[in-house]
């Protein structure tokens, strides 16, 4: 690894606002990246000196890569995007609508280590409207790939302007790395903060409203 390569995954340092995809990334199917993987993760164990005869051990490998194409990762299958249906807003609701506390799991492009937390996103109908959980989805597909926080706010605010047809759309990201908090500094307690704030939302009260709707105590008691 070169010191320019190092400096930037030490410091999670993003490169692109677009995930970094070969070309020829679509030409394997599911089962045929599975069994690939399966060969490297068993290389991988093996030469870290374990034993895959060992029960516990032996139906690793197939494990791990069913779980990274289907699961960890499979955010990078075009057929998992959600489909962008709309609705019109035929009841004319004009104020802002904000789904929060939407649960992320991702993981860090950086050193391939979970990325755990929250994402609030809002928008404002220009006549167009999207089902609540069609927003979680959104975020679960960009989220479901190797990841950096920035270009993951960036691409679930294009993907809803995109289906909305507005730029009026906000998210707000808070999350744990533990490529952070369970190596290099070690920090347990430190979490990161991004934001991607569009249309309407660069309006500093627009944005505070914001804001004032993610403090609220919505749990149930």
């Amino acid at each position: 690894m070169n010191r320019e390569e190092d400096i930037i995954g030490e410091n999670h340092i993003a490169t692109s606002a677009v995930t970094p995809l070969r070309a020829d990334a679509f030409d394997k199917s599911v089962d045929e990246k599975i069994a690939k993987i399966e060969e490297h993760v068993r290389e991988i164990l093996l030469t870290l000196g374990l034993d895959l005869t060992d029960d516990s051990l032996k139906g690793t490998p197939k494990r791990v890569a069913k779980a990274y194409v289907k699961e960890l990762f499979g955010g990078l299958l075009p057929e998992r995007k959600p489909s962008a249906s709309t609705f019109n807003n035929s009841y004319h609701y004009g104020e802002m609508l904000v789904e929060k506390n939407i649960v992320v799991y991702s993981t860090c492009e950086h050193h391939l280590l979970p990325i755990v937390g929250r994402a609030h996103v809002a928008y404002i109908s220009n006549g167009k409207v999207i089902g609540l959980s069609k927003m979680n989805r959104i975020v679960e597909y960009y989220a479901k790939r190797p990841q950096v926080q920035e270009r993951l706010t960036l691409q679930i605010v294009q993907e809803m302007q995109n289906v909305l047809g507005t730029d009026d759309v906000a998210c707000i990201i808070d999350a744990k790395h533990l490529c952070v908090n369970s190596r290099g500094i070690k920090d347990i307690e430190s979490s990161t903060v991004t934001a991607e704030f569009g249309g309407k939302f660069k309006d500093p009260e627009v944005r505070k409203e914001f804001l004032e709707y993610i403090k609220l105590d919505t749990r149930f008691h």
